[in-house]
């Protein structure tokens, strides 16, 4: 396969209106696939919505005190990394590229895309931009939040009737139980099955992706190399 350019999309820092705690993008579905794109010899740029700093979910950071992402080792690797960490420190704003210049579309989840990503016209036509020039569009864990406005011409859900994965009921649960209380806003299995959409949900935390035609989509953070190889896959 020849080298390609592939942008990967992640949320700027927001605040969880639920629980009130700062939110951002999850380590590993932004490292993950990056390192598997340019593993494959492609060329990736980093954007987010909003342009500027971006910031990871805590948990999601290998060095958390916590412990809770304690064995991502790439994430860790990629941390350490002066070139890597100084492309989260200036992302473009997606309306300032250029969709034509990519190849596909992967975009990343976390807690903020729970918060910022519903109803936001930017991302929205950025995307549905890729799956109209035929050419593969991702979303992964969380991130799959952004697809429940994503409509047809005629107006008319772009999930219904298709395939899709994204962070399940199962580990909404886990969530909640582990904090006490309900930590997202709405859930992305209930929404999705209310359009129409045959959502796929795979065992809690294990890899799990799948394909329907352009749409790539991931359940969670463990998912995000086996979301990254489907898009490659589609490239071939």
């Amino acid at each position: 396969m020849s080298s390609r350019h592939l942008l990967v999309v992640v949320a700027n820092p927001a605040v969880s209106t639920t629980l009130g705690w700062p939110v951002g993008f999850w380590a590993s579905e932004l490292i993950h696939p990056y390192h598997a794109f340019v593993t494959a010899g492609h060329r990736v740029t980093i954007a987010s919505p909003a342009g500027g700093r971006v910031e990871l979910d805590a948990y999601s950071d290998p060095r958390d005190p916590s412990g809770y992402s304690k064995d991502d080792r790439l994430s860790l690797d990629y941390l350490g990394r002066g070139d890597f960490t100084a492309l989260l420190g200036a992302t473009p704003a997606l309306g300032s590229l250029d969709p034509s210049r990519f190849d596909a579309i992967l975009v990343a989840g976390g807690q903020s895309p729970m918060f910022t990503f519903r109803g936001n016209a930017t991302l929205l036509r950025a995307f549905r931009s890729f799956l109209d020039a035929g050419k593969p569009a991702a979303a992964l864990c969380h991130g799959t939040c952004l697809l429940l406005d994503l409509k047809n011409a005629d107006g008319s859900p772009y999930l219904r009737g298709r395939r899709m994965t994204g962070f399940a009921n199962s580990e909404e649960d886990f969530a909640d139980r582990a904090v006490g209380r309900q930590v997202m806003p709405f859930r992305i299995e209930d929404e999705a099955r209310a359009l129409g959409a045959d959502f796929v949900a795979g065992p809690a935390f294990a890899p799990h992706a799948l394909r329907d035609g352009l749409l790539i989509t991931g359940q969670q953070q463990h998912s995000g190399e086996a979301t990254a190889r489907l898009v490659l896959a589609a490239l071939a």
